[in-house]
């Protein structure tokens, strides 16, 4: 009886780590002192990055057009990384995003070949300017 219950409890866990969800990793590069704003759901914000795959090869830089990239926070504009991994950030700072597959581009790939299937995404990312669109989250 105990060896079926140990077997079971073995089993439930196995399963909720199966199904825990993916995150990304967030790393910060420059912290900000006295943050004043911070991005949220709904904020029109505008980031400088530079985006990489895991070997360290450079698919995009928002650094090579000259002009931040801007988008509406939590809006589906970007892969899901960035909508999680940018939510809470400064105002100047800068971050570090490791985004697993399920929340870059997944089994698509991207990018005309640029990004291939199931890519490890790693983003170095500064908020440059936060425009709050109110307080709701999306």
């Amino acid at each position: 009886m105990k060896l079926e219950y140990l077997l079971l409890v073995c089993a439930l866990f196995g399963a909720a780590i199966a199904n825990e969800a993916p995150k990304v990793k967030i790393g910060v590069k420059k912290r900000v002192e006295n943050c004043s704003r911070k991005a949220k759901g709904g904020d029109m914000i505008h980031v400088h990055y530079k985006g990489t795959l895991a070997d360290g090869t450079e698919f995009d830089s928002s650094h090579n057009r000259g002009k931040p990239f801007s988008f509406t926070l939590g809006a589906r504009q970007v892969i899901k990384g960035w909508d999680q991994g940018l939510l809470g950030m400064c105002e100047g700072e800068r971050r570090t995003l490791t985004i697993p597959p399920e929340l870059g581009y997944g089994a698509s790939g991207a990018g005309g070949g640029k990004i291939p299937p199931n890519a490890v995404l790693i983003f170095d990312v500064e908020m440059m300017k936060i425009d709050s669109r109110g307080s709701e989250d999306l």
